[in-house]
């Protein structure tokens, strides 16, 4: 039996939201503040005995904040289970509790954790009017969180997801429509506590490795303690008399040594002699602190570790941090173990974020390896080196928009096949595109190594800071990774910037030519047949995918680059590239020419000598912040942010002013009173296109102009 589904519904920072799981091994991976422990706190709470108390106690802050008031809402977690087993015990259990009636064997049950207003509440509710909204506002004002109710259900026939089923259940808060029924089959039948499920599942939960020490010091999280606990069941009296017994004739000899009871009697008489007989202690002993009692004998034990081949081993807090990361891990994974050799009906492994202070080889082959044939295993992380060993078709990713958080199934309709190629494809590096808020494809390492630093030059924010991955895919395959992008699957922004290779010299043959030239001419005429071809190819890839945008440099990179109005920066470049001063004094003619088949052939042949990777970083030397960036990659990287808030402009503005400050003393008078615009832009006293012509007024020719004409 596994998890196949969980719908989360106004809980926490999800309003309506569902993953899908499979069996085996599953991966949640999510940015901070997405939700990821969220997401495990809600399956503890449907099946973690130890969690029942707090199913019991939500309270305001488990409301999404996406509803704005909470009152008379509902918050729903439901659970899907399928492949669950034809035993007779297991079909009895899910029959009388989380199934729909039937008479073959159940494959797929419900199983549901419902926080609603007492029946009280709702019939009020219930009694409104359509379009009451001031009683409606009079009714929610006086609801409290004791006016809720904790509800456990199965054999559920609502889809909680579809908005449509919860306004027809919880009510319309807009319209004021609220069913004259109060209870409603669809939601299922309530379970009776003696049919929980969490008393016939087996579920571990691995926290977030903090702070491991501290665990291990702590009796009752020390997972040694737990796994000894485990192993032994109740600790025997009578198995443990003998030991106890050493232990007390142990002490014994120790109290009784000579010297001990030598130092007892003189501390005696030396509170004698300091405080007199009325105020010395009735009685003072020197005693050995080894426990004679069997449980805290247990407690006492520690574990040592050698991290080194010296054959010294330490205690936990003499390990490094990774390493008493690791032993942790294993010590919970073992007491996994144990629990799955007690014949639940199904077997959860949680595990929260594991990869902190862990070397990324144990990271990847731990989670490599990390399968049981019988147990589910559900786990959160921040790490692309975890990320890459995941079968991507058991991975949900989280996606924050504004004030609450969905989550998406890369693989959604996609077939075997194409699956198959994503995950060949999705490296450490490319994995990366897992978690970013938006993605930008691009087919070198000239791109790769240039857009971020024209990004960071111009507006003064890293793509990090923007939210921006970008990828390299280190060919023209574009398709195999931005099928991902998909309202089915990852709904995230996704801007493919590619090269069209037009021609832009003359290519016509000429008996003159030398080999070198004549290649080149044939190459070009093969490059820029191509290009057309991946144009039309990528246009109908991307059409009618809102989450899809390609994105054309007309030559190719360097080529437009150039022709920008860069050629100044690859000017400064040319010497560390040539040494010959007649090869330098034509490159620099060449460059400053103002002719694009001079200028562009020039900066390739460049690119080429060095290796275009070597040539970018070259050339990321000699920008200043005046760069132009080229008009396809600043409409890329537009599109992939989307919309620029205006502390974000501001942000941007400000660093373009001090640019200016810094490199032009008689701008100050200017930038003076832009600044004084923008506090009026950040009040919301000035709108945008007033803000533009400040800006012109205070930076004329600035390089950041373009982009603010394409900011909405």
């Amino acid at each position: 039996m596994h998890i196949s589904k969980l719908t989360l519904i106004n809980y926490r920072n999800f309003k309506n939201t569902t993953l899908k799981f499979q069996p085996g091994v599953n991966t949640i991976i999510g940015e901070n503040g997405s939700g990821k422990s969220n997401i495990l706190r809600a399956i503890r709470l449907l099946l973690d005995d130890t969690m029942v108390r707090a199913a019991y106690r939500l309270d305001e802050s488990d409301f999404s904040r996406a509803l704005g008031s909470w009152q008379g809402h509902w918050i729903i977690i439901s659970m899907e289970f399928e492949d669950i087993s034809a035993d007779e015990a297991v079909q009895a259990l899910f029959l009388h509790s989380t199934a729909e009636l039937e008479d073959a064997p159940l494959k797929k049950a419900t199983y549901n954790l419902i926080f609603r207003p007492k029946k009280e509440i709702r019939l009020k509710l219930a009694a409104l009017d359509i379009f009451d909204n001031d009683e409606l506002a009079r009714i929610r004002d006086a609801i409290t969180i004791d006016d809720y109710e904790t509800v456990f259900t199965g054999r559920s026939r609502a889809d909680f997801s579809d908005s449509t089923v919860y306004d027809k259940i919880v009510g319309n808060f807009d319209e004021c429509f609220f069913s004259s029924e109060t209870e409603f089959p669809e939601i299922g039948a309530k379970v009776p506590g003696f049919l929980s499920v969490t008393k016939e599942v087996s579920l571990t939960f691995i926290q977030a490795l903090r702070d491991v020490v501290a665990e291990f010091h702590n009796n009752r999280t020390n997972p040694l303690f737990t796994l000894l606990k485990s192993k032994s069941g109740e600790i025997d009296p009578t198995a443990m008399l003998p030991i106890t017994k050493m232990v007390q004739d142990l002490n014994s000899s120790i109290e009784s040594l000579e010297d001990v009871e030598s130092v007892r009697r003189h501390i005696r008489e030396t509170i004698k002699d300091a405080a007199g007989e009325t105020y010395s202690p009735a009685s003072l002993s020197i005693k050995s602190d080894l426990p004679d009692e069997a449980e805290k004998l247990f407690q006492s034990l520690r574990l040592f570790v050698g991290e080194s081949e010296e054959g010294y081993e330490g205690a936990i807090h003499e390990l490094s941090l990774g390493g008493a990361n690791l032993i942790y891990l294993t010590l919970k994974l073992l007491e996994f173990k144990y629990q799955r050799e007690k014949l639940a009906i199904a077997n959860f492994l949680l595990i929260e974020e594991p990869e902190a202070h862990i070397h990324t080889h144990i990271q990847k082959t731990l989670f490599d390896r990390i399968a049981y044939s019988d147990a589910q295993i559900i786990y959160t992380t921040h790490s692309t080196h975890i990320s890459e060993v995941s079968n991507v078709s058991n991975v949900n990713i989280l996606g924050r928009h504004g004030s609450f958080c969905e989550s998406y199934q890369p693989a959604t309709g996609l077939k075997p096949s194409q699956i198959t190629s994503i995950q060949r494809y999705l490296d450490a590096v490319r994995s990366n595109l897992l978690f970013a808020k938006s993605v930008v494809l691009v087919e070198g390492d000239a791109e790769e190594i240039l857009v971020p630093i024209l990004v960071k030059k111009v507006l003064g924010l890293s793509v990090d800071e923007l939210g921006i991955s970008v990828i390299n895919i280190r060919s023209t395959g574009f398709k195999n990774v931005a099928i991902l992008f998909h309202e089915l699957r990852i709904r995230k922004r996704c801007a493919i910037v590619t090269d069209l290779d037009s021609i832009f010299f003359d290519v016509t043959a000429d008996d003159g030519d030398s080999d070198a030239l004549a290649a080149r001419k044939r190459k070009a005429v093969g490059s820029a047949k191509a290009g057309a071809e991946r144009k039309a190819d990528l246009d109908a890839f991307v059409t009618g995918n809102p989450w899809l945008a390609t994105f054309y440099a007309p030559h190719t990179f360097e080529v437009d680059f150039v022709a920008a109005g860069n050629h100044e920066a690859v000017v400064r470049a040319v010497e560390t590239v040539y040494t010959d001063a007649s090869t330098i004094a034509k490159a620099t003619d060449s460059l400053r020419s103002a002719k694009l088949n001079r200028m562009g052939l020039r900066t390739l042949m460049m690119a080429e000598k060095e290796g275009k990777g070597w040539f970018a970083i070259l050339l990321a030397d000699q920008l200043s912040h005046q760069v132009n960036i080229p008009a396809y990659i600043r409409r890329a990287i537009m599109f992939a942010h989307g919309h620029f808030s205006r502390p974000l402009i501001v942000r941007v503005l400000q660093h373009r002013a001090a640019c200016l400050n810094r490199t032009d003393p008689s701008a100050h008078a200017r930038i003076s009173i832009l600044e004084g615009e923008l506090d009026r832009f950040r009040a919301g006293e000035i709108d945008l296109p007033a803000l533009k012509a400040a800006v012109d007024i205070a930076m004329p020719g600035d390089a950041i102009k373009p982009f603010l004409t394409e900011m909405a």
